[in-house]
This record gives C-alpha cells, sequence and structure tokens, in this order.
C-alpha cells in the first residue's frame, strides 16, 4: 500500500479519545498543548479486517470465559512463516496481558530477591522498573556509540558475567530507543556468552515486525537453536506494537524448553489467575491472518518520515545527529551538540513545544539524547522539524523564512 493511501484510510486524530499519548499531556508535561510524539503507540488505526473481526464478535454479544482457537495458533504460525521465519511450536506459547507484565511475572518465577539482573542501556526504561519492583539488583553492560551506530560492548559484557553472579539477562531486538537490529552474528555471540556463564535470558522481540526495508529480524530463537541453548532461553513478544493494539491486553512468552514451562506454570497457578483478553485474540489473529498489506503500508510512513527527519534536520540544524533507524519506529537523536542537556526541556518542551521522551530515561549517560515517536502522520513530523529549526533560528538571533523553509523541507518529503 502506498504511503499517502495509508496515511489517507488509516490516520486518525486522537485528541480528544482518552488517548494516553494526546490526552495526558497536562499531567505527564505540564502542558496540554503540546504535539505529543512520546509514548510508542501508533496514530493509526488497525486494518479493516482486524475492525471487521471485532465487529462480528462485538454482534454476538457474549463475552464468556472462552478457550484460544486452534485458528489463533496457525494464523500466528503463518505470520511467522511469512515474516520472520522462526520456528515455533504450539506448546511453547504462553498469553499474558503485555510484555512489561511478562518481564515481572518472569522474573518472579526464574529468579529470588537480591539475584543480579543484566540490561544494555541506553534501553526501554521499564526494564529498570521491573528489576527494581522485584528486588533484584540491577547491572548494566552499556551500549557503545561507534561511527556505524551502536554496538553491543562484548568485552564488559563478559566481564560482568565473570566479576558478578548474573542469574538473568534481558535483550531488547530490536533495541528501543537505539533502533538497532541485532545482526546473526551479534545475537550469537551474546548468547553463546550467556551459554558459556551459565545464564537465563529474556529476550523482548516486541519490535520485531516493524523492520525498515534494509534490514532483516532474526529471532534469539533462531540463534539459541543453532547453539543448543534453547533450555535457557525465554522470548516475549505481541502484537501491540505491530497493529496498534496494547489496550487490548494480549502479548505473548514463548518458552521453548520443557523444564521452563513446567516451572513458569507451576508459578503461574499460585500467582497468575486471570483469563486471557477475548478480544485481543480476536484481534490478533485476524491480523496475523491478513494484516500484511497494512503494515507494509504502515511501514512505508514510518521509513518516509525517518527520512524527512534525519534529512531536513542534517540540513538545518546539523549539529543534531540522528541515529540509524533500522528497526522500530522511535527516530533517537543525540543533542548534544546542539542544546546544553540541563536545558533540554526548556528548549524542546517549552519554546518546540513538542512532547517526547527523554534520553535520560533510557540511560544515566544519555542525558542530552531525545526519542520521537514516528508513527504518525507526515505532517506531524513537519510541525516537529518545523518547531526544532524556529528554535534553531532564535538561537542563532535570526528569523525564520517560511518560504524557503516550505521549499526546503517539501524536497526532502520528494526525495
Amino acid at each position: 500500500m502506498e504511503t499517502a493511501e495509508f496515511i489517507q484510510q488509516y490516520y486518525r486524530k486522537r485528541r480528544g479519545t482518552d488517548s494516553l499519548k494526546w490526552d495526558a499531556l497536562k499531567e505527564r508535561y505540564g502542558k496540554a498543548e503540546l504535539l505529543p510524539l512520546w509514548v510508542a503507540d501508533m496514530d493509526f488505526s488497525v486494518p479493516e479486517v482486524v475492525q471487521e473481526t471485532l465487529t462480528e464478535r462485538i454482534n454476538h454479544g457474549v463475552f464468556g470465559y472462552s478457550l484460544t482457537p486452534k485458528e489463533y495458533f496457525n494464523a500466528y504460525q503463518g505470520w511467522q512463516n511469512r515474516h520472520e521465519q522462526t520456528a515455533f511450536q504450539e506448546e511453547w506459547l504462553f498469553f499474558t496481558s503485555g510484555v512489561v507484565q511478562a518481564l515481572h511475572d518472569l522474573i518472579a518465577c526464574f529468579t529470588d530477591e537480591g539475584d543480579q539482573i543484566l540490561i544494555q542501556p541506553p534501553v526501554y526504561y521499564p526494564f529498570f522498573d521491573v528489576v527494581k519492583n522485584q528486588r533484584r539488583q540491577l547491572l548494566t553492560s552499556e551500549l557503545v556509540k561507534a561511527s556505524d551506530g551502536y554496538q553491543m560492548s562484548l568485552e564488559h559484557f563478559e566481564a560482568q558475567l565473570i566479576q558478578q553472579n548474573i542469574k538473568l539477562f534481558i535483550l531488547c531486538s530490536p533495541h528501543n530507543p537505539v533502533g538497532r537490529v541485532w545482526s546473526r552474528e551479534e545475537l550469537r555471540e551474546v548468547l553463546s556468552l550467556c551459554q558459556k556463564y551459565d545464564v537465563l535470558v529474556i529476550s523482548d522481540e516486541i519490535h520485531s515486525d516493524l523492520i525498515l526495508s534494509d534490514y532483516s529480524f532474526i529471532s534469539a530463537v533462531t540463534i539459541a537453536a543453532e547453539l543448543d541453548f534453547l533450555d535457557h532461553l525465554i522470548v516475549c513478544n505481541a502484537p501491540s506494537k505491530t497493529f496498534n493494539l496494547a489496550a487490548l491486553l494480549n502479548a505473548h512468552i514463548w518458552l521453548p524448553d520443557e523444564h521452563l514451562r513446567e516451572k513458569y506454570q507451576q508459578w503461574e497457578s499460585k500467582h497468575h489467575q486471570t483469563g486471557n483478553s477475548v478480544l485481543g485474540q480476536v484481534a490478533a489473529q485476524a491480523a496475523y491472518a491478513s494484516g500484511d498489506e497494512w503494515l507494509e503500508g504502515a511501514l512505508s510512513v514510518i521509513e518516509k518520515n525517518y527520512q524527512l527527519l534525519k534529512q531536513t534536520l542534517a540540513q538545518q540544524i546539523p549539529q543534531i545527529k540522528v541515529s540509524e533507524l533500522q528497526g522500530t519506529y522511535l527516530a533517537w537523536l543525540n543533542l548534544n551538540d546542539w542544546l546544553p542537556s540541563l536545558e533540554l526541556e526548556e528548549y524542546i518542551k517549552e519554546q518546540a513545544g513538542l512532547a517526547i521522551d527523554y534520553g535520560a530515561w533510557f540511560s544515566p549517560n544519555t542525558k542530552g539524547f531525545i526519542r520521537i515517536n514516528l508513527a504518525t502522520s507526515p505532517e506531524n513530523i513537519e510541525t516537529a522539524i518545523k518547531n526544532l529549526v524556529a528554535v534553531e533560528h532564535k538561537l542563532k538571533g535570526g528569523d525564520e523564512d517560511e518560504l524557503s523553509y516550505s521549499h526546503r523541507i517539501s524536497t526532502n518529503r520528494q526525495s
């Protein structure tokens, strides 16, 4: 589906719809009139087939206790075959309300209070919270910014495994917020180290379908199978990011190893008695069966917005460094050469009028960074760029040439 056609059919104005992203700005940022480019959900409605299937199920009118149909697994496996080429077995699959909830539950099940858990900042900030909330000890191995993008510091990673008593490593793949899609070699190296030091791995793969055109996603399951390491691997993913279904509370836990499954089932029987989300599963099944064209259109918008942001800022504010986006719909920007990190909120929120995620939320070492959500209309991204450029002109003591600016951004949209 072409970008313009997708936008026309699926873009929705969400202000006034009880949207966390659009309607909680006063509470979260202190100002209601900001342009929200923060929390990771889309401004696109779900595929038409999902709306139609949900309507049919709602019209039935009965929402009692329900089973997960065999067709769900068939649709999900078909999606895996078409998009990720990940070998998958039905008995691996467990359901939960969301990946963050899954992380809480898995940490509680497979570790004890005081155990050491390793993460790789700058990383999705709930990773910090789930470890601390479960009274585990948080350890980090920071990603390294190289000229060709972020890399894992495998030397430091191994040093942490040697020097500390790491019980669990949480991998973010693809990585949020830096936008890396880890290569086969990188995954093999980091999983081999975990295998060597007997470390359990949880791979958060919620963004696995959101891969830009020049890259390919490889699941940790694929590499662990090659290493004979499936007995130490758990994978979490969901249709929520792929199809904008977060509020329907349906996510997946993969437990390939029989002993891990048994332990989790025993823990779940004591601590987790809620049922599955019927509407969440209905929506996901329809999306996995027939959402291919919709995802193609969504990715075309994301890529267009990324190129618009990257190219225009390179021309107008070259001090802002936009990291290469390989996966997710989240752009990672380094503003350290442009603005003082201590004044970032003043310039971004108060002057540019943007609600974004600040780099300090992802790591103490990325205070001069911001994360921008690209899963919105190109017009919203244009507005964000224009506001940033206006700040740049104000910093220089000049006035914005609206005609010249409009011409430049139009040129970037066409390229």
